[in-house]
């Protein structure tokens, strides 16, 4: 995304684009009406990553258009980011300017913000980062007290205070906190992560038993979810993604929670009966399982069959989608048993063609 496309006097002519491009590609299946949930129109996103660019004795953030990707767009201040991103990018060239140890061979700078003022910043060279790096860079930290710094050259990571934030959202006027670690996934936009968050609870209001979730990354929807159901088993293959996991069902004091390691596929396969449940998922108590709800919140490919297989013997069935082509898709394969009682679409990322969608599906009465 260039700078320059973000135009908060525009936002609300893309976003009807969206809808509309939206109700075009869904035009043949049957849905009930679209709840659209809008962005805020600028600050919205809290991590952004920008290259260094060096130009003789200066030097500044620049982003890249993919139809001329050689050529700098100087980026001074990004409306796209938090406002604590836009009052730190100034500051931190400031700092870094002057000390040759920490700006030589400087490539790029990744931020990592909270809505309560936490902010991580990532530096990554092109040379190996030393003792010397790490001497001046916690100079550079003490210039910072509030932010957390880490190092990175090829191989090597050099984390000064910790590599993570703790965010607190708020949902249905409860606090939950989640640890969020550098490079990881997290959702980007926080105020449309609250409102997917409410909307999950609201669909789901009326079930009770067990929830499988699949795709689980930190636990952000199982958390919430997890006061609703009787027991919560969710599944994830980021080793990363799992321990933030378990530290979140921890410090929100969830005991029904459970996560296990384990790919979508695998668990799938499982389930299905298709191969051995392995012991982590009898650990969990997957065979005494009994979800009236599954959720699924698949990467851009979408479901695999199996897992199509897998989740069509459920009752009822929460589908948080980055990729309305692969939802399409999965939509129509699951359209013989299920029909969708709820549509929404979450403006998680403004002044892009991207679009997050929510689906909850119930079976169909004669299935």
């Amino acid at each position: 995304m260039r700078p320059d496309q973000i135009q908060p006097e525009m936002y609300q002519e893309q976003l009807q684009k969206k809808q509309s491009d939206l109700a075009s590609l869904m035009a043949a299946l049957s849905l009930p009406e679209l709840e659209v949930y809008e962005s805020a129109s600028s600050h919205y996103r809290m991590r952004a990553e920008f290259r260094i660019w060096h130009d003789g004795d200066d030097l500044f953030y620049a982003m890249f258009d993919s139809a001329d990707p050689r050529t700098p767009i100087r980026t001074d201040q990004f409306l796209a980011a938090s406002s604590l991103i836009n009052e730190l990018m100034p500051k931190l060239l400031d700092a870094v300017r002057d000390i040759p140890v920490l700006r030589y061979k400087l490539f790029q700078v990744d931020f990592l913000t909270t809505t309560t003022g936490e902010a991580l910043i990532s530096l990554l060279y092109h040379k190996p980062i030393d003792d010397e790096w790490n001497l001046a860079a916690q100079q550079l930290n003490k210039l910072f007290p509030a932010c957390h710094f880490i190092g990175r050259s090829r191989k090597k990571k050099q984390i000064l205070t910790r590599d993570f934030v703790m965010e607190t959202l708020t949902v249905g006027g409860q606090k939950f906190h989640y640890q969020q670690v550098e490079n990881s996934f997290t959702q980007p936009n926080a105020g449309i992560n609250e409102k997917m968050l409410e909307w999950a609870l609201d669909v789901t209001k009326d079930a009770s038993g067990d929830l499988l979730e699949m795709y689980c990354g930190n636990g952000n929807f199982s958390i919430p979810l997890a006061r609703q159901f009787t027991r919560v088993v969710a599944t994830e293959i980021s080793k990363v993604s799992v321990n933030s996991a378990q530290l979140n069902i921890a410090i929100n004091g969830m005991d029904n929670v459970q996560v296990v390691k384990m790919a979508s596929e695998d668990v799938s396969a499982a389930l299905n009966g298709d191969a051995e449940l392995p012991k982590s998922l009898l650990q969990a108590g997957v065979s005494e399982l009994s979800p009236s709800v599954v959720l699924v919140d698949p990467p851009r490919a979408g479901l695999d069959d199996a897992t199509v297989e897998l989740i069509r013997k459920i009752d009822s069935i929460l589908y948080i989608s980055c990729n309305p082509e692969t939802l399409k898709a999965n939509l129509e394969a699951l359209s013989s048993t299920h029909d969708v009682v709820r549509y929404a679409m979450f403006d998680q990322f403004p002044y892009t063609h991207h679009v997050e969608t929510g689906i909850y599906l119930e079976r169909k009465t004669n299935s």
